[in-house]
Order: structure tokens, then sequence, then C-alpha cells
């Protein structure tokens, strides 16, 4: 993949951004949400890609827009073919009631490179690369979390782990604080919480929890951009999502994924703040325009490209409103 469509995918992010962060705080998440498709189907149309929709909004009858199955992107001669996995508005209560985090995200990877994930649960354990290597799901939270201050040479106290505020993790909260380490506990968006892990300046190192297993690919792709490490596993929470992960080509449902196995081969990210939180700025509008804040990975290279950008709506039409 050329590594001038990096720059080209955060071009579709910041159209996505612009368009839901319009709606901040006003209490509609399905309209922030579909603001956010409309704008992200519209920029893929100018893309130089034969694009498919690996992880999307959901199947074609749920989903009128980037469902997955949808081919984007012009698709003329000389294309590339990728896969994608997207989530044009990652948090959209955050965006809808005003609150921090939520961020417009695209992963591409080439043909088959991305893990085709079903729309169920997954346990992931995500850290930066000072912590590679030392993370295993198949010990308990306070084994890795000790194993984790030892690869990076702190003490379990001067970890910050990130955890959705979820029932479901109580007894994981419960173990987490008993082991010393600190906790940040975020309403919504798990893939701004993995990414976190990586940058320094965020002040978080692990990721624990049950998240959406889309959302898992999306990390991992991001993830492996910049050195860290990650492992999910499938949490189904019926037959009927047991049934749906083997129609898609899953076989052992309880199979530890590694990076490299959800996100393979080489990959890129980009992702637009749409409110402000530990890892991007949000939106800020202005007077004809506004400004926006993305980072922008490659795996092949490892570069991480943090872009600011002013847009002037009376120059880009497709961003006005």
């Amino acid at each position: 993949m050329d590594r001038n469509l990096a720059i080209e995918a955060v071009r579709v992010t910041e159209m996505a951004a612009i368009a839901s962060a319009r709606l901040m705080g006003r209490g509609t998440k399905n309209e922030s949400d579909q603001a956010a498709v409309d704008a992200m189907r519209r920029a893929f149309d100018a893309l130089h890609i034969d694009g498919t929709v690996v992880i999307g909004e959901g199947e074609r009858d749920e989903a009128p827009m980037l469902y997955i199955g949808e081919r984007v992107g012009r698709r003329d001669a000389g294309a590339p073919e990728v896969d994608i996995a997207l989530d044009p508005l990652e948090g959209t209560n955050l965006c809808a009631y005003g609150r921090p985090g939520s961020i417009s995200v695209v992963a591409m990877a080439g043909r088959g490179g991305l893990l085709n994930a079903p729309d169920t649960y997954m346990e992931k354990l995500a850290v930066g690369p000072r912590a590679r290597g030392a993370i295993d799901l198949r010990k308990s939270p306070t084994e890795n979390l000790r194993s984790i201050a030892e690869r990076m040479k702190v003490y379990v106290e001067d970890l910050t782990v990130v955890i959705l505020d979820r029932e479901r993790h109580v007894d994981l909260i419960k173990e987490v604080r008993h082991a010393g380490a600190r906790i940040r506990l975020i309403e919504d968006g798990d893939v701004a919480g993995a990414i976190s892990t990586c940058f320094e300046d965020t002040g978080v190192e692990v990721l624990m929890g049950i998240g959406g297993a889309p959302e898992g690919v999306i990390a991992a792709a991001a993830i492996r951009c910049v050195g860290g490490d990650m492992q999910g596993r499938l949490v189904p929470r019926n037959a009927e999502e047991i049934d749906r992960a083997k129609k898609m080509g899953i076989s052992d449902i309880g199979k530890i994924y590694t990076a490299e196995e959800l996100a393979q081969g080489e990959v890129m990210f980009a992702a637009t703040g749409v409110t402000s939180g530990d890892f991007l700025k949000g939106v800020r509008f202005f007077g004809g325009g506004c400004e926006t804040h993305s980072v922008v990975m490659r795996s092949k290279t490892g570069t991480v490209r943090f872009v600011q950008s002013v847009h002037k709506f009376d120059k880009k039409p497709g961003y006005a409103p």
C-alpha cells in the first residue's frame, strides 16, 4: 500500500469527525453516527482504492451504508485492493452528550489481512511497546500486571489500567485494585483506550476487559503500527453468536489472537478526534471553518504522524454544513 494512501485515509476520518462533531451534546447519538457514516462514505468515493469493508456498521440488512461486504473507493484500473475496518464515530454516546474521547477511525490492510470479526464481545489485553511480550490472556489480571510491571521496570502501583465502566467488569476492577494498580474507568470508546497505552503522555499503560470484537481488530491494527502488544479472545453471548462466528470462518471460538493475527501484513491506521480526549483533541469550529487533530500510522515503517488541519469551508464544499 502506497504511503500516500495513509494521508488520504486521514481525509476520510476528518470528514466523518467534522460531520458528527456538529451534533455534539445534542443527545442524539443515532443522528451523530449517521452524519459520520454519510460523510465517511462520501470521502471514500474519492480514494484510489478497490476497498471492501470487513468491519463496518453491520450487515447489509442492518446498515444502508458502510455495511460489511460493501465495496468502496473509485475502484479504477490499478487501484490497490484493501480490506477496511472502520468506525465512523467510536463513542457515539460520548459525542451525543459532549463527553471526551470520541474519535473517527479507519484501518486498512491488504486483501484478507483483517480478521472478519463477528459482532460479539472480545476479551482484550493491550499494552504499549515497553511491555511487549509481557502479556498472556491465559493468566490472571494480577499475574499480567506483575509481568507488565517487571518488563517496564516499574512497580504495579505505577501502572494505570483503563477499563470500560460496565457491570461485567465488577470482579476485574476489584482484582486490579487489590493488585495495587490504578484504574481509569471510561464510559465508552475502548479503541482509543487501547491506543492510549502506546503513548506515554496519556498516562495509561494497560487496557483490560471485555468490549466489542470488531473494535478489537481496529485497535490491533493501530497497536501493530507502533509496536505495542495485544491479545484478544472472543466471548460470545449466546449460541447464535457462536454460529455466526463459525459461518465467518472462525472454527476455534476460544482461540487467543495476537495483534498480528487480528491485523496481518502491512496495515495502516488513521483517526481524527471528535471530542477532546487524552489521545486527540476534538473538532474546533470557528467562523467559516474548523480545526481538526488526527493521527496516521503505518506498520511498514512505524511512522506516526500527528496532523493538525485547518479547514476553510469556502475552499472545501464537502466539509461545509
